[in-house]
């Protein structure tokens, strides 16, 4: 019976949101998408310094200091150690690229184009419980989205922007009950966003972003057809940026993400001789992030930030037993970052975020132990004109 209850513990394994791209998270959010925006540890509603602002607020395009382009390209690595009752998966490192296009067409309008993994994580325990047999844990969830959008300037104060987001989900679970190899998805939501100039040295920003909505996971087992929908979070931030002072940038942002929308419970379609449950009861609440970043300017060349980051686990201790595949449990991240300027139009950025270790132990059912901590490192390369 032990057993038995372990498999289905087990069985119940919720995922995680990110792709080669599993990052210094919320939940199972991004912080940021480049070098600049996890240097200032997400905090970049209000007072955006890429193009990737894109896929952010698309409003900060208008914001950006450029001419007729600005381009960014850059990868990040993750390394995030995570246990299950002391047990460490193996997966160790992920890749994690995105790119971003600003193309001022007017004084007003601004088109742009971002691309990136937006959310995710994954697992791959060989065992999870000291108990007989291996009790393994493998999952896989991943969410990719291609943003074209643009940005109007409405006055010398006000911009507006919205996109469109088209997405790419891939989902693969796998444990003692059932596999279910890795499969794809397309999905769609839209973003919009602003910036307000209260003053020289103020700028408010805020921007919302729908529920992404996305295609069913369908699967052909032996018990015979599997599907389920798992959607992306709204999510809203709110950002205040201040300049108190020539070359210096202050600002501090607060996010909402409705996970209890779409990672309380998942409804599964499968035969009644399935081993799949009915339902996927992950219990993810909803998360309020708040942000701080700092930014100071070296000479005119070369900046530097650093930032804090803290959002409380959408996981408790009584959902702990049905999230051993996603261990998004990871609240305070300090962030580190710097930007070089080679010439005119070429600069180069670094950062790291390290979010700092958690653990968390079920209250109800088997005394199971999750443990998650992290640390990614960004370069990014930045061309302007």
């Amino acid at each position: 019976m032990l057993a038995t209850t372990k498999i289905r513990t087990v069985a119940a394994v919720v995922l995680g949101i990110a792709a080669p791209y599993a990052a210094a998270t919320n939940g199972d959010q991004m912080l940021g998408l480049t070098a600049i925006q996890n240097g200032m540890a997400g905090a970049v509603v209000a007072a955006p310094q890429d193009a990737a602002t894109v896929l952010v607020n698309p409003a900060g395009m208008a914001e950006l200091n450029i001419k007729d382009v600005r381009f960014d390209l850059g990868v990040g690595f993750l390394n995030p150690p995570r246990r299950v009752n002391g047990f460490d998966s193996d997966s160790k490192v992920y890749m994690m690229p995105a790119g971003a296009a600003a193309f001022r067409v007017n004084e007003r309008l601004t088109l742009g184009m971002g691309l990136g993994g937006m959310a995710g994580m994954g697992v791959d325990f060989a065992d999870t419980s000291a108990a007989a047999g291996n009790q393994f844990v493998v999952t896989t969830k991943q969410l990719f989205k291609v943003s074209p959008g643009f940005a109007y300037r409405v006055s010398d104060r006000l911009a507006l922007g919205a996109t469109v987001n088209l997405n790419y989900q891939s989902l693969a679970l796998s444990n003692p009950a059932y596999t279910l190899p890795q499969n794809q998805v397309f999905g769609w939501g839209v973003t919009a966003g602003m910036v307000w100039k209260m003053a020289e040295t103020v700028q408010l920003g805020a921007t919302w972003s729908s529920k992404q909505r996305m295609d069913e996971f369908k699967w052909n087992t032996a018990a015979g057809k599997v599907s389920m929908r798992m959607d992306g979070p709204q999510t809203a931030a709110l950002g205040l940026a201040w300049r108190p002072a020539s070359g210096w940038l202050i600002e501090g942002d607060i996010k909402k993400i409705w996970f209890s929308q779409v990672l309380d419970s998942v409804a599964v379609n499968r035969p009644a001789a399935s081993p799949v449950p009915a339902a996927l009861n992950f219990g993810w609440s909803d998360q309020t992030v708040y942000a701080l970043g700092v930014q100071k300017d070296i000479g005119d060349r070369m900046q530097v930030r650093a930032g804090f980051n803290y959002g409380r686990s959408p996981i408790g201790a009584e959902d702990v037993n049905n999230n051993l595949g996603s261990l998004a449990v990871v609240e305070k991240h300090l962030s580190l970052g710097l930007t070089r300027k080679f010439s005119d139009k070429v600069s180069g950025s670094v950062s790291y975020v390290h979010a700092f270790n958690k653990s968390l132990t079920s209250n109800t059912g088997a005394a199971n132990t999750i443990e998650l901590k992290q640390n990614i490192v960004n370069f990014q390369v930045s061309y302007q004109f």
